[in-house]
């Protein structure tokens, strides 16, 4: 087979497989070559045509090896994807589960801070607000927390007017009684409620002036009947204590704070032995105090009993 006919397959062969098409002058021009001269154009073109396949071999291996790539990209990204869902997710619950543990923790401090015996010290925190939201008549009282006679009892809790109520209105402090709905008012509570309500204004001086007040319930008021609604009608003393005495920087109100204790006297306590046990550390255990009150009730009468004897003798 001659250099030319060489020749002419490939440019042949070129045209099938969409190669540019050679011009037919360059093939005229090619037939003009010299035997040698084609032989060499021969050997550059298939050297050529050689180093085209290779590289269109290669081109094919990367675009696989790019394709491939992509494909772990792809899949990167969605694992990526499903790992930051995972990580919004854990943070979520995290966030979830530390305000749940605040919940619990909150409850666990009202259970903890609850009282459970008819009495409860509360303490009245940011007063000089309470007092500019009452003479501004945007909060006119507060609730305290309410507390219990017992695991079984009462529900009760105290409400305060800082600048007083009804007659008392900008003279008085106004100090009320609130009994509550219970989950046990209506199998085991007797109704009306009949004990005794006192209250005490802590003197936080090493003077223990104590403002020690009391009232017996109206047992034909709605207000210690068996609750219908989450809480009855206030009922206690409008004028507890004079207001310009509260405000004119006295022992009763310091930080801001002051302390007022209910008692719900359910064993009919003298009223001559409520500063003795108001008079009481707080910070004693129940049980020591009920035995010091105790002990103190027996001195008392045993005191008072001497003293009749001697004047029968006398």
């Amino acid at each position: 087979m001659s250099v030319e006919h060489h020749v002419m397959s490939l440019h042949d062969s070129m045209n099938t497989n969409n190669v540019n098409r050679v011009p037919p002058t360059t093939v005229n021009s090619l037939k003009t070559l010299s035997g040698k001269e084609m032989n060499q154009l021969y050997e550059t073109v298939s050297i050529l045509t050689n180093d085209i396949e290779v590289i269109q071999n290669k081109c094919v291996n990367i675009n696989e090896k790019i394709l491939k790539l992509k494909n772990e990209l792809n899949e990167s990204h969605e694992q990526f994807s499903k790992a930051k869902q995972q990580m919004n997710a854990m943070n979520y619950m995290r966030l979830n589960q530390e305000l749940l543990q605040q919940e619990i923790n909150g409850l666990k401090d009202y259970v903890q801070s609850t009282s459970y015996n008819g009495t409860y010290l509360w303490k009245v925190e940011n007063v000089s607000s309470l007092i500019q939201d009452a003479q501004s008549e945007r909060q006119l009282s507060v609730y305290s927390p309410p507390f219990y006679s017992s695991r079984n009892g009462y529900k009760m809790c105290m409400r305060l007017y800082l600048n007083g109520d009804g007659n008392a209105r900008r003279t008085h402090l106004s100090l009320f009684f609130v009994i509550m709905r219970g989950k046990f008012d209506e199998k085991l509570l007797k109704w009306p409620f009949p004990y005794k309500i006192s209250f005490c204004l802590f003197d936080q001086s090493n003077q223990q002036r104590h403002i020690i007040d009391s009232f017996r319930p109206d047992i034909k008021s709605n207000s210690f009947q068996q609750p219908q609604t989450q809480m009855n009608i206030a009922s206690g003393i409008p004028k507890y204590f004079p207001l310009p005495l509260l405000l004119d920087g006295n022992s009763y109100v310091k930080n801001d704070s002051l302390f007022i204790k209910c008692i719900v006297n359910f064993n009919d306590m003298p009223k001559m032995l409520l500063p003795y046990t108001l008079s009481l550390n707080p910070g004693l255990p129940e049980n020591v105090k009920q035995s010091m009150i105790i002990a103190e009730t027996d001195r008392r009468q045993r005191s008072s009993k001497e003293i009749t004897d001697n004047t029968k003798q006398n």
